[in-house]
């Protein structure tokens, strides 16, 4: 699936609004961006995989990704969707406590069977102004996305539940909790008590992934983290995320990103000194 929303703001865009719909439209692999998401569910049902914890979304149910936080989705086989993305820099916020309110953590909530939400109606009139050209339409939607966080922060919904453990998520928390360290899928199995062929088999149905794959990944991301967040040298951070071996960590790096780690930290700073001199 086309992520149209995702296009427009690497093209610089600030704010992007996208509609999509799918059948067995996987994402196979986790990312993170340095803007926020909200995904909102409009039919269907939909798996989202959060920072190792996996949370089940039915339709009318939305989840507000911060910045930075590791995530992707999947459905079961043969189940349609239909979806709205939003994506946002901070910087659209009318107060920096917004920011400051939101960051801290993801928020999944559920409307049930409330068709016509106040979120999702204030995503449509977004959506509208986007594609107006009436002037100010800009900044028109930028003040119905201050409408929209102002909104969520009130919400008295309670929070989905992340999904009852079972042994493939048991498995996912033991890899983001344990990723700095030597993984082994026969330390895994064990850990789990079932054989590693039943692992391993078990892990590629429900993720796409084999362990070793979704275990890189993981390291990976963590440590274009590190490299946005901290100061540390590229050496050290692949030894932080569990990379014995630099040449290693370069060449996954690469395969993964489709940069080198000194390329990718090149692009940070370029950004982080682009976003000084805009708030000159």
């Amino acid at each position: 699936m086309i992520d149209n929303a995702a296009i427009y703001m690497s093209q610089g865009e600030r704010l992007a609004l996208a509609y999509a719909e799918g059948i067995n439209s996987n994402m196979s692999n986790s990312h993170f961006h340095d803007f926020y998401e909200l995904y909102y569910l409009i039919s269907g049902e939909r798996f989202h995989m959060i920072e190792g914890e996996i949370y089940h979304m039915k339709a009318n149910s939305f989840v507000l990704f911060p910045p930075h936080t590791m995530h992707h989705s999947y459905g079961d086989r043969d189940i349609p969707f239909k979806r709205i993305v939003l994506y946002f820099k901070a910087d659209l916020f009318s107060s920096p406590e917004l920011d400051s309110l939101l960051c801290d953590k993801v928020r999944i909530f559920s409307f049930g069977n409330t068709k016509f939400s106040s979120v999702y109606q204030l995503l449509e009139s977004i959506d509208e102004e986007l594609k107006s050209s009436e002037t100010f339409h800009f900044e028109y939607a930028s003040s119905l996305l201050n409408q929209l966080m102002f909104t969520i922060l009130r919400i008295n919904f309670p929070p989905v539940e992340n999904h009852q453990q079972n042994l493939i998520t048991k498995a996912v928390a033991y890899i983001h909790e344990h990723y700095a360290e030597e993984i082994k899928i026969s330390d895994l199995a064990d850990f789990l008590y079932v054989s590693p062929y039943y692992l391993c088999r078990k892990f590629k149905e429900t993720t796409g992934q084999t362990i070793i794959q979704y275990l890189n990944i993981t390291r990976i991301l963590r440590a274009e983290r590190l490299l946005l967040e901290t100061r540390n040298s590229i050496t050290q951070i692949s030894k932080e995320v569990g990379f014995s071996n630099l040449t290693h960590f370069n060449r996954m790096f690469k395969r993964i990103t489709g940069c080198s780690p000194r390329e990718k930290k090149k692009e940070y700073l370029t950004l982080q000194n682009t976003n000084k001199d805009n708030k000159k």
